[in-house]
């Protein structure tokens, strides 16, 4: 592992794409949940939902990936997105140590539209997002 988001994988299943990645988080699950789980949050790092509708069964719409179902939700655990054009994006959360967070993400989607690059820079924002405040340490070349 290279700090806390782990070397993507990527395998292939038919024509099925799976990408998987591993991210540790410095804050509680209970916190990182709205980050994966709501429109406000998933724009900080990831895209727009112009649509979500929290639980199971509910619709979601991702600005630049498209429309689906909810067709896994567990609050402060588990919520996957299934799209209509077959994709799924999976976010499992557990516990890592006292106050942090493990995510286990999954991508199933066919083509080539996304790469393990994109989904590494959208987790290093995720990371950025749920370090404790203060916790950063100072770039010693920044001007301020």
């Amino acid at each position: 592992m290279t700090g806390p988001i782990e070397q993507g994988t990527s395998r292939t299943r038919g024509s099925t794409h799976i990408l998987t990645f591993l991210v540790r988080l410095s804050q509680p699950m209970e916190k990182v949940w709205p980050q994966l789980a709501t429109p406000e949050g998933l724009a900080r790092w990831f895209t727009e939902a112009d649509e979500l509708q929290p639980r199971l069964g509910g619709a979601v719409t991702l600005r630049g990936l498209g429309s689906g179902r909810i067709t896994a939700w567990d609050v402060d655990r588990i919520v996957e997105y299934t799209l209509e054009d077959g994709s799924r994006l999976r976010f499992h959360l557990e516990r890592y140590g006292e106050d942090g967070a493990t995510l286990r993400f999954t991508h199933e989607f066919r083509g080539e539209a996304e790469s393990e690059r994109r989904w590494r820079s959208r987790f290093e924002r995720l990371v950025e997002l749920n370090e404790p405040r203060g916790a950063r340490t100072p770039d010693p070349g920044a001007s301020g």
